[in-house]
């Protein structure tokens, strides 16, 4: 199937008892069984079945096989965040005394993670992204994961998954990625080398920040072994599913951190027009950000669409369909792009991306605030700095919007 026929079909179960085209919200707590038997076996992994939605649930099921579908994986775990989805896919497999190599091009709250992983002995060592020599030498054999966004929030760097993928696996490392910038829609990172594919399905794949959650895909392919990896040595006998068992079976159902069932709703909802939405905002990012660039010299323009972008030669190698929906402006001074932000009457002021509608965000008082001014310089944040996540509009509002905002700073 294309993509947008996938996105109605893939992974639905057509054989819903009462005919709903879309799994029904299963907002239960717990399962009742029809023998003691039967609930042992459900709790024991030997027999199929739900017992309890900490666990696993009928709704949020089905969501995890459409995305494991779209994404090309063997399977998916959704969790209550995208926080949640990346401190499940690290921790699943660290321990203390490891190390992670990672672009520096982060989203704050990323960074904000791997500093509260150092309490458990856990060490980030961050490195330039795309510079492929620092990457190779940042790797030794503490090192237990690669990790890196295809598009870097806010900085909107692209990176280079292929080579990525080849250098960690090189090292016996898998490669991590947060793909929630791009989507699927713009490149299927599985496809590309990555082994673990996540995101924040509070973004694109919602498309109307009405729910937070996030979802882990494992590419199954990655070779583990219990001398690097000793967590895993219990479920080596699972083969490619050994990631997946062990989270399934220990941090994943321990910590509690699940998606909601309403919420696995709402994201199958989503989930649908991803690929009509993503279409459209790329499309307006791509103008306003031409826009921009022509009709304010002054102002610094970063979009990898855009020629004058150092990315744009990888991004238009690796990404299909367009070029993410974000663009980012400096304007020259924190007080401007204040003044800015509000003078702007059609876009939200908020922290979200991925909205069917313009977001505008100061990204270093806001999802930055808590990191170095080095770490805030290293992800493209710097005081003067708007973020704009472009929305479905329809493009001359937008840009007489920015125009009428831009006329009040003169």
């Amino acid at each position: 199937m294309n993509f947008n026929t996938a996105l109605l079909h893939e992974g639905v179960d057509k054989k819903e008892k009462y005919g709903s085209t879309l799994t029904p919200i299963y907002q239960t707590s717990a399962f009742f069984q029809q023998s003691a038997e039967d609930l042992a076996g459900i709790f024991g992994n030997k027999l199929p079945g739900y017992c309890y939605t900490r666990v696993a649930n009928p709704t949020i099921g089905v969501f995890e096989t459409r995305i494991t579908k779209l994404e090309g994986g063997i399977g998916s775990v959704a969790t209550a965040s995208g926080m949640a989805a990346i401190f499940n896919a690290l921790t699943n497999i660290l321990q203390s005394g490891d190390e992670i190599v990672s672009s520096s091009s982060l989203y704050g709250g990323t960074i904000d993670l791997f500093r509260d992983l150092e309490a458990f002995g856990i060490k980030t060592n961050y490195v330039c992204n795309n510079n492929f020599e620092q990457i190779e030498n940042a790797i030794t054999d503490k090192t237990k994961l690669v990790f890196a966004e295809t598009i870097g929030n806010p900085c909107l760097d692209v990176t280079d998954v292929d080579r990525l993928a080849e250098i960690a696996h090189k090292h016996g490392v898998p490669l991590i990625i947060d793909n929630t910038v791009a989507t699927a829609y713009l490149i299927k990172v599985l496809d590309h080398g990555a082994d673990i594919v996540i995101n924040s399905t509070s973004k694109y794949i919602n498309g109307s920040s009405n729910a937070i959650g996030g979802i882990l895909t494992d590419r199954g392919k990655f070779k583990w072994t219990a001398e690097r990896y000793p967590v895993l040595a219990d479920y080596l006998k699972l083969g490619p599913y050994a990631y997946l068992a062990k989270l399934r079976a220990g941090l994943y159902r321990n910590a509690g951190a699940c998606m909601a069932p309403q919420t696995a709703y709402l994201n199958q909802i989503g989930l649908e027009t991803l690929g009509l939405r993503m279409e459209r905002q790329c499309t307006n990012a791509l103008l306003l950000a031409r826009h921009l660039e022509e009709k304010y010299p002054s102002v610094i323009v970063n979009y990898p669409g855009l020629e004058s972008s150092k990315w744009h030669d990888v991004g238009e190698r690796i990404l299909k369909g367009g070029y993410g929906a974000i663009v980012t402006i400096r304007v020259g001074t924190k007080e401007k792009a204040f003044k800015l932000l509000d003078s702007l009457q059609l876009v939200y002021r908020l922290s979200n991306i991925g909205d069917t509608k313009t977001l505008v965000l100061h990204p270093a008082s806001t999802i930055s605030l808590h990191s170095t001014q080095q770490q805030k310089e290293d992800a493209g944040v710097f005081d003067d700095l708007i973020r704009i996540s472009v929305g479905i509009e329809d493009i001359e509002d937008l840009k007489e919007d920015f125009d009428k905002a831009f006329a009040e700073l003169d």
